[in-house]
C-alpha cells in the first residue's frame, strides 16, 4: 500500500481505544483464531477429486460445492464489520469459531450424504466472512496497542496468520486424504483441533472495541462510494478476476490431469493449492512497488499476468501435462496476488474515511464472483474442450485488460488526488484538503486466496513489512 500516515501510532486503534495494559503478544490469541478459520476455509480444495471418485459426483456438482463457500462468505463480509463495531470483536469471533467447527462436522458427515457437503461449504463461508471481517481488525488493534514501534506491525501479522491457515490447511488435508485411513474424516480433524484450541484463547484475548449502538447496522452497510465512476469502470470489472484466476488453479486444473498423476492425485491437488497461494503472497510486495497512481501500470500488468496464466492453463488442458498445471498455478497465483493488491489500492484511494471499510467489503464481495469460474468451466466441458474454454477465458481477460486500462488512463485524476497530488489548477485550499484526506484515510488489508478480511477499520499492508 502507499505509505503515509495510515499506521502512525498517534492514530487511535478504535473509536473507544484499546486497553493500555495490552501485552505485546496479545495479538497471537486472535491470530491463531484467524489462522484456524482460514485453515477450515481452504482445507476442502484438495479433496475435490476424492469426493468425485467416492461419491460419484459430477465435476460440475463438485465445483458447485466449492463455489457455495463464496455464497456464504459475501454476507458475512458485508455484515461482519458493522456487527463487530457494534458489539465488539470477541462477540463475533467466538461464534465464528463455533460455526467453523460446525462446518467441518458437516463436511465429515457429507462423506456419505452430499446434501451435508453442500451445507458444510455454505456454513464454512459464513464463518470465514464473520471471522475475517472482525479478526484481522482485532489483530491490527491488538498489535497497535502492544507495539513499542512507531509503525503498526498488525498488517503483516494479520496477513501471515491468515496465509498460514490458507496454505497449510489444504496441504495437510491433502496429505492425510492421500495416506491416512478414513480420509474423508481424518482430513478434517486437524482443523477441528485447531479451532477448539482457539476458543479459550479468544475468550481470554483483550477486547479492543467497546461497541457502538449509534445508528443501525443497515445504515453502516450502505456505501455511497460504489457510485464513483472509477469504481464502476475499473475496480468492478477487475474484481472477479482476483479469485477467478486463483479458483481455476485451485479447483479446476488438477482434475484435468488426475489420470496422469495416478494414485498421487490428492497430493498433487494439495501441492497445486499451496503453490497458488504462496505465489499470490510472494508477488504482492513487487506489485506494490509497481503501483503508480498517475499511470495504470499495475492494472495492466495484473490482467496481463492473468491472461498469461489462462493461456498456460489452456496448454495444460490440451497436453494434459502435470508440469504445465503447476506452471499455470504459479502464474495464476501471481495474477491473483497482483489483482488483489491493485484492487485494494484503488479502493483505498477513492474511498473517504467513512467509506473505506464498506467499499472494501463491496470490492471483496465482487471478487468472490470469480469462484463461479470452475463451475462454469466444468458445466461447459461436456460440449466444449477444456483448452478451448480456457482460451475463451483468456480472451475475456484480454478484453477486460483493454477496457480497465483505457478507463483508468482516462480517469486517473481521482487516483492521483488520493495519492496526494492535487488536480491541475487546484487552489491552495483544495490542495490542502487533498492532503488532509490522505492523512485521515483508514487502512485496507489484502486477502490471500480464499479469504477476504473486511472490517470497520481494515488494516493496510505496508510495502516494507508484509508479504501479502
Amino acid at each position: 500500500m502507499t505509505k503515509h500516515a495510515l499506521t502512525n501510532r498517534a492514530a487511535p486503534a478504535t473509536a473507544s481505544g484499546p486497553s493500555a495494559g495490552i501485552g505485546g503478544r496479545a495479538w497471537l490469541r486472535a491470530g491463531v483464531a484467524v489462522a484456524a478459520v482460514g485453515w477450515g476455509a481452504n482445507q476442502f480444495a484438495p479433496l475435490l477429486l476424492l469426493y468425485r471418485s467416492e461419491l460419484g459426483l459430477s465435476a460440475a456438482t463438485v465445483q458447485a460445492t466449492f463455489g457455495l463457500y463464496a455464497i456464504g462468505l459475501v454476507p458475512g463480509l458485508l455484515l461482519g464489520g458493522p456487527v463487530s463495531d457494534r458489539y465488539g470483536r470477541r462477540r463475533l469471533m467466538l461464534p465464528a469459531l463455533f460455526v467453523s467447527v460446525l462446518a467441518s462436522l458437516l463436511l465429515i458427515a457429507g462423506g456419505s450424504q452430499e446434501e451435508l457437503l453442500f451445507a458444510g461449504r455454505l456454513v464454512s463461508g459464513i464463518a470465514s466472512g464473520a471471522a475475517f471481517s472482525s479478526g484481522t481488525v482485532w489483530i491490527k488493534e491488538l498489535s497497535l496497542a502492544g507495539s513499542t514501534r512507531e509503525a503498526n506491525p498488525g498488517p503483516r501479522r494479520a496477513t501471515i496468520t491468515m496465509t498460514t491457515g490458507f496454505a497449510v490447511g489444504p496441504l495437510v488435508a491433502g496429505l492425510l486424504a492421500q495416506w491416512a485411513p478414513s480420509p474423508m474424516t481424518v482430513a478434517y480433524l486437524p482443523h477441528l483441533a485447531l479451532a477448539l484450541l482457539s476458543i479459550p484463547l479468544v475468550w481470554r484475548a483483550p477486547e479492543t472495541c467497546g461497541g457502538s449502538r449509534e445508528g443501525s447496522v443497515w445504515r453502516q452497510v450502505r456505501v455511497p462510494a460504489v457510485r464513483e465512476p472509477r469504481f464502476r469502470n475499473v475496480v468492478a470489472p477487475l474484481a472477479p478476476w482476483v479469485f477467478g484466476s486463483a479458483s481455476v488453479a485451485l479447483a479446476y486444473l488438477p482434475g484435468l490431469v488426475k489420470d496422469r498423476v495416478g494414485g498421487n492425485a490428492l497430493v498433487f491437488g494439495a501441492v497445486v493449492t499451496a503453490l497458488t497461494g504462496f505465489a499470490g503472497i510472494l508477488v504482492q510486495p513487487l506489485a506494490r512497488r509497481m503501483d503508480d497512481p498517475r499511470r495504470p501500470r499495475l492494472i495492466a500488468s495484473s490482467m496481463a499476468i492473468v491472461v498469461a496464466g489462462l493461456l498456460v492453463s489452456a496448454a495444460a488442458a490440451e497436453t494434459l501435462q502435470p508440469v504445465l498445471v503447476v506452471l499455470a498455478a504459479l502464474v495464476l497465483g501471481a495474477g491473483y496476488g497482483c489483482c488483489q493488491v491493485c484492487g485494494l489500492l484503488e479502493v483505498q484511494r477513492m474511498a473517504g474515511p467513512k467509506d473505506l471499510a464498506g467499499l472494501t467489503a463491496v470490492y471483496q464481495a465482487l471478487s468472490y464472483i470469480g469462484f463461479a469460474a470452475p463451475f462454469i468451466l466444468a458445466a461447459l466441458q461436456g460440449s466444449i474442450r477444456a483448452s478451448v474454454l480456457l482460451c475463451c477465458a483468456a480472451g475475456l481477460a484480454l478484453l477486460t485488460l483493454a477496457y480497465v486500462t483505457l478507463r483508468a488512463a482516462r480517469g486517473r485524476g481521482p487516483a492521483a488526488a488520493a495519492a496526494g497530488a492535487p488536480a491541475a489548477g487546484a487552489t491552495a485550499v483544495e490542495a490542502a484538503a487533498v492532503g488532509a484526506t490522505a492523512v485521515e484515510a483508514t487502512a485496507v488489508t489484502s486477502v490471500p486466496v480464499t479469504g477476504a478480511p473486511v472490517g470497520s477499520a481494515p488494516v493496510a499492508p505496508q510495502p516494507e513489512d508484509t508479504p501479502a
